[in-house]
């Protein structure tokens, strides 16, 4: 059966078609720079398509996982191992289901390898299930490079050899490869030359001009054409196409890719506290997990060259270190190390300038001074000292810090994180002693920022975590209470000054 598809109008307007029957026989090479409208190109191949031969597509941005909404097709996740991949490979075939293989999120090796198991999975399918299949790779030359890159040879041989049965044996097997490049001269040319059709878009390398005017038959003098190629035109020919290269504007598609060109868009305007709102982390930023990061792995020297050097390395005369004057320990007591220590914080944080320094910063300059003081004892962690140090700005006298209810604050704060601890036991602070609510500025300056727009975020997000209730007197002043704690400030105003900021900007 003769299945033509529209692919878009020729230079005349006629109907630009594509027999599908022969692009199964014959494949098909799409070259085009970025934003030459190669996505474009296969997203409406792949549209008018659709009902007539299941699709393979490997994806390797993301961008075709939108056909899964208007034509059903898989969307399977490349995050997987290789026996996974080639085994949903060969239950695809055998189902005859339409797939997108994403390989968005890994990296390029990682996505060269799962490439290749998902290919092999499809090639390596029982005689029983080779039905036809159009196999669409995008950016091919990352899975078929002409020369080694930075990924190890293993990975290249192994995506290279699929890529290679896909355009030379995968015919007999039903399977139709349509492959997308950017660059000619980065696509292995053992790969390219299987294709018997080509739709050439805009370059403007001379190399890659100069092997595209090659397969199209073209004089090479012709080859500036490729250069003038609007977006979304390309120059086809092949069985399936024309027996002569003739222009074809690609007609639009039903769905659209996740990513798009970008625009122009004016800046916003600056706001004044920029720089805080660049340097103070948000607080949503505590409860994202932390991603390590991966490191290359040293290549392991050879065995001789390390003998080598063991051979001509003479072993040092281990001499005694010299004996250093003993420093004597002064015993104290536990009521004792804990007054000195107490006494050592307070110095740090009586400096005003103290609320804008980073917790490391602080943490660096209490181990000086306790060395100095020569106090017995293993130092405190950063996480006990970040802990002291929030309890010390609260400004909770010894009588509240008796209390049960204070008590309760303590075991409430164990739910925030380290950075947001001062400003939580100072508004607790503030509600169980009835003061009036701490203003926009005095959040910001217990936080460490001078911006009053954190100030309010933070706010906000103690209220989602459930842990204060936000509201106004009919005044308009704020009140933050505690459902916990069975209390609330007194009503104060967010706009008020800062004392202590007025003290610094005075001095």
């Amino acid at each position: 059966m003769q299945v033509g598809i529209d692919m878009g109008n020729l230079a005349g307007g006629d109907a630009a078609k594509l027999d599908i029957e022969e692009l199964l026989a014959t494949r098909l090479l799409v070259q085009g720079n970025s934003g030459s409208g190669k996505s474009h190109l296969l997203r409406r191949l792949l549209e008018q398509s659709a009902p007539w031969v299941q699709q393979v597509v490997i994806d390797p941005e993301g961008d075709f996982v939108t056909l899964s909404d208007k034509f059903g097709h898989v969307v399977v996740d490349g995050e997987r191992t290789e026996a996974e991949l080639s085994g949903i490979a060969n239950r695809i075939r055998r189902n005859r289901v339409s797939c997108v293989l994403t390989l968005e999120g890994l990296d390029l090796e990682e996505q060269m390898r799962a490439a290749a198991a998902f290919l092999n999975g499809l090639f390596d399918a029982d005689r029983d299930f080779w039905y036809p299949v159009l196999v669409v790779v995008d950016e091919a030359q990352m899975f078929a490079p002409s020369v080694g890159g930075d990924v190890s040879e293993d990975a290249r041989k192994m995506s290279l050899g699929a890529m290679t049965n896909l355009m030379c044996r995968g015919r007999k097997r039903g399977l139709a490869g349509v492959i997308a490049t950017q660059r000619l001269a980065k696509l292995a040319k053992n790969v390219a030359a299987e294709a018997s059709n080509f739709l050439m878009g805009r370059t403007f390398l001379d190399i890659d001009m100069a092997r595209a005017a090659d397969l199209l038959g073209m004089d090479r003098r012709q080859a500036e054409m490729f250069r003038d190629l609007k977006r979304g035109n390309f120059v086809a020919l092949g069985p399936a196409l024309s027996r002569r290269p003739l222009p074809i504007v690609i007609g639009a598609v039903e769905t659209s890719a996740r990513s798009s060109s970008p625009k122009l868009m004016p800046l916003p305007d600056a706001p004044q506290d920029v720089e805080d709102l660049i340097f103070t982390p948000d607080p949503e930023e505590f409860a994202r997990p932390l991603t390590a990061v991966r490191r290359p792995t040293p290549a392991p020297r050879p065995t001789t060259d390390i003998l080598a050097e063991l051979s001509r390395s003479t072993p040092a005369i281990m001499q005694p270190a010299p004996s250093e004057p003993r420093v004597p320990v002064v015993e104290l007591s536990e009521e004792e190390r804990e007054e000195r220590l107490m006494a050592v914080m307070s110095e740090i944080l009586d400096d005003p300038q103290s609320a804008y320094r980073t917790d490391a910063v602080l943490y660096q300059d209490f181990l000086v001074r306790a060395r100095m003081r020569r106090l017995p004892g293993a130092p405190i962690s950063l996480s006990d000292f970040r802990r002291r140090t929030a309890i010390a700005r609260s400004g909770v006298d010894a009588t509240m810090a008796a209390s049960d209810a204070w008590a309760t604050v303590l075991s409430l704060s164990n739910g925030v994180s380290d950075d947001l601890q001062g400003v939580f036991l100072m508004m607790a602070k503030a509600a169980l002693g009835a003061e009036p609510c701490p203003s926009d500025a005095r959040i910001a300056r217990a936080y460490g920022t001078h911006s009053a727009r954190r100030a309010r975020r933070l706010l906000g997000y103690f209220e989602e975590q459930g842990l204060i209730v936000v509201h106004t007197d009919f005044t308009g002043k704020r009140i933050v209470a505690f459902p916990d704690l069975q209390a609330e400030t007194t009503p104060g105003s967010a706009e008020a000054p800062d004392g202590d900021d007025a003290k610094i900007a005075a001095e």
